[in-house]
């Protein structure tokens, strides 16, 4: 009974921290389009413990992406999480290679409110910012109406996620 259950539990955490294929393939997706490749490569960058200790939004080795292609870099990809009312929704942000924000798209929303969240037209606001802002939900960031809570969230890890970047790009890690 121990043994299934260490077994058990060895799965669920280690499930716990990979992408599914149907989210990688999401995510494929998209950057091959914002980056107009049929075919790209990525690598997980590096990042050392003191560094890591000192970002505002947590990296690891399965959230944050290098791409490039014929060993030319395109840019950059973070795929995140942010709380809506009651559930978590899956998120990936892509940049170029300047850490400008190309898109943001909303992969996976669970709840059954608060979907105009993954609105294009809405989450274009965050195309072009970049490592130098510091966005404010309501004043850089237009509100949604039936979607508060999950904008303000998404809202809120762009944000330390810019100035996560800001911070790699600082220590010469990006």
């Amino acid at each position: 009974m121990k043994k299934f259950l260490y077994i058990t539990i060895l799965v669920f955490i280690t499930a716990s921290f990979t992408v599914s294929k149907r989210i990688e393939a999401l995510i494929q997706k998209e950057v091959k389009s914002v980056f107009s490749v049929e075919t790209y490569q990525k690598q997980h960058v590096p990042i050392s413990k003191d560094i890591l200790a000192s970002l505002p939004q947590k990296i690891t080795d399965n959230n944050f992406y290098k791409v490039y292609t014929n060993k030319n870099v395109l840019g950059y990809y973070y795929f995140g999480q942010a709380y809506g009312k009651a559930d978590f929704f899956d998120f990936i942000v892509i940049f170029d290679k300047d850490l400008i924000v190309s898109k943001v798209k909303v992969l996976v929303y669970r709840e059954d409110h608060g979907g105009e969240v993954g609105s294009k037209r809405w989450l274009t606001q965050f195309n072009g910012k970049s490592k130098t802002d510091n966005l404010t939900y309501q004043k850089d960031i237009a509100a949604i109406s039936g979607a508060t809570i999950s904008a303000k969230s998404i809202t809120n890890e762009i944000n330390k996620l810019l100035k996560t970047v800001q911070i790699l790009h600082n220590k010469q890690v990006l």
